[in-house]
């Protein structure tokens, strides 16, 4: 009997610990399924009292602080493009020398201006600009007789200013913005492009230039599909002291990871919240419909500040095909075109504007870290002609 009692006591207190086990166990494994997964992006309302990263994004920290004399500094913005208007006069612009040496001929022909239509057509003007261009070189040189060399420049340059646009707005839209209710929400930059335009570069040396300005400025690795794009953009991120919000995991959800960024960057007061998204090919429907998720969660705030086309400067006319579809998804605000170094595509700035109905606002001068710049029309027109 004593014995008895003695297997109760032990076993009772067991099957009653197993029971609740039996009961609880279902729930907390919900709850890790639950946590291993990206919950739906919630709507953006006001600013968040400082949140964690959501479930599948982390904060990286550019720096520690005892290394923060290591940070560099970037150039003043001020003149960068300077630079190319030197690359270029160095090298003589193929299109301008042809257009001033055809131009000061003394008779000009129908074959003279065929071949000035067909250099502006070879730097990727476009058939109508180039077209209208030609018809107002006419019509001031049959009215003007213009044959000295100087008046010829002159006059070429003025043309070309006309062409390329000297009254667009091409600032950048990089102050936060303030609702009705006081809320102030960081100014979203979303760069979006196709693969091997150097995106992700361009968004690492536009926080070089940011921060080149004076703004605080935190990024956002929303290409989740290649790793090395997030580890690049931190790293790019670090080097001036600027954090990044990536994923943990490759092929988690972008719009989460954009929008975790802007609600990091909303709490933590900085002035520019800049998003990479992953390069994208024009034509593939699944992933431009992703690029659309983007920006809607983004947008559920308040309008985007910003959305940067990049583009690679010798692509030419097919450059345009896919500008088109990403500026119907997207709502484009400006183009970024890089490798403008090479002289022989700088037309693209004058299609890329009529085509888009959108300014360049920034170009990539080269390889460097400080080699992107906002664009100036009368410095890229002064280099192209020769002086």
């Amino acid at each position: 009997m004593n014995a008895l009692l003695e297997v109760l006591v032990v076993a009772v207190p067991a099957l009653a610990l197993l029971g609740i086990g039996i009961a609880v166990l279902p729930r907390l494994l919900a709850r890790r399924r639950a946590a291993e997964q990206r919950p739906d992006v919630p709507e953006a309302t006001g600013r968040p009292p400082a949140p964690a990263p959501g479930a599948g994004t982390v904060v990286l920290e550019p720096v520690e602080p005892e290394a923060v004399q290591l940070r560099e500094t970037p150039e003043p913005v001020a003149g960068r493009l300077v630079r190319l208007r030197e690359r270029l006069a160095r090298s003589g612009s193929p299109l301008g020398t042809r257009l001033l040496t055809v131009l000061s001929r003394d008779h000009l022909t129908e074959d003279d201006w065929d071949e000035i239509e067909e250099a502006l057509l070879l730097a990727d003007v476009g058939a109508g600009p180039s077209a209208e261009l030609v018809e107002r070189l006419r019509e001031r040189v049959r009215v003007l007789g213009v044959r000295d060399p100087a008046a010829v420049r002159a006059l070429l340059r003025e043309q070309l200013l006309a062409l390329v646009g000297t009254d667009l707005d091409r600032s950048l839209a990089v102050e936060p913005q303030v609702s009705q209710d006081g809320t102030r929400r960081p100014a979203v930059l979303l760069v979006v492009g196709v693969n091997g335009t150097g995106k992700t570069t361009t968004v690492g040396k536009l926080a070089r230039v940011l921060v080149a300005q004076g703004r605080t400025v935190l990024l956002g690795a929303a290409d989740t599909f290649r790793a090395a794009a997030a580890d690049q953009l931190q790293t790019w991120g670090s080097r001036v002291g600027v954090p990044t919000v990536r994923a943990d995991r490759d092929g988690a959800d972008p719009a989460a990871v954009a929008f975790d960024a802007l609600q990091r960057g909303q709490a933590d007061g900085v002035d520019v919240v800049v998003v990479d998204t992953a390069g994208r090919l024009q034509n593939k429907a699944g992933l431009m419909d992703e690029l659309g998720k983007i920006v809607r969660v983004l947008s559920k705030g308040g309008p985007l500040s910003e959305v940067l086309l990049v583009l690679d400067a010798t692509t030419g006319q097919n450059g345009l095909r896919q500008g088109q579809v990403f500026a119907e998804v997207a709502g484009v605000t400006g183009i970024v075109l890089t490798k403008l170094d090479g002289t022989a595509k700088g037309g693209i700035v004058v299609a890329v504007q009529r085509e888009l109905g959108v300014p360049v606002k920034l170009v990539g001068l080269g390889e460097g870290p400080d080699d992107l710049a906002p664009f100036d029309p009368e410095a890229f027109v002064d280099g192209l002609l020769p002086a």
